[in-house]
């Protein structure tokens, strides 16, 4: 029988930073041969350091990390945004993808819109990021409109919004 994903909600000052350590990694390998190497020092302290986090937590935002047989592999972050689940942030370390965890993940968090009474889950992914785009059409996300974001720094976010309908 195959090991469940286990998640455990962030709290305490040492899982913020464990989670913006982990940001830190996943987001250098991942996303500098799509954004580049000033947009991702620029992002990362923006959005996935552990000051951004601390301020996301303080102003509703939920972050769950998971582990994969007792390792701590990825993370997630989500808001309740108009009776649907933002989900702004899922990322999962390269060794441990092709494991099924998003999937699992994905899982979770219909869990949380189902207890929550949610309609959707919802989020932006980078128009470049084919790989984390593919997963998400994998498990039922349908593209619902794009957006161009000015986040500052001279930096724009050129994302596809994303969409999955939670069966009532």
């Amino acid at each position: 029988m195959k090991e469940q994903l286990k998640t455990q909600k962030v709290e305490s000052d040492r899982q913020i930073h464990a989670v913006a350590d982990l940001a830190e990694i996943i987001w250098k390998e991942h996303f500098t041969p799509i954004i580049g190497e000033r947009q991702v020092a620029y992002m990362v302290d923006k959005f996935q350091s552990y000051p951004a986090l601390t301020e996301q937590i303080q102003n509703g935002y939920e972050y769950y990390q998971f582990f994969d047989k007792g390792e701590f592999c990825g993370y997630c972050g989500i808001h309740p945004e108009d009776g649907r689940l933002f989900l702004s942030k899922l990322y999962i370390k390269k060794d441990c993808r092709g494991r099924h965890l998003a999937t699992q993940a994905f899982d979770f968090l219909k869990d949380i819109c189902r207890e929550r009474e949610y309609s959707a889950i919802w989020l932006t992914c980078n128009k470049h990021n084919d790989n984390s785009l593919a997963v998400y059409r994998h498990l039922g996300f349908e593209t619902i409109d794009t957006q161009e974001a000015d986040i500052g720094g001279g930096f724009v976010m050129d994302d596809y919004i994303m969409e999955y309908r939670m069966e009532i």
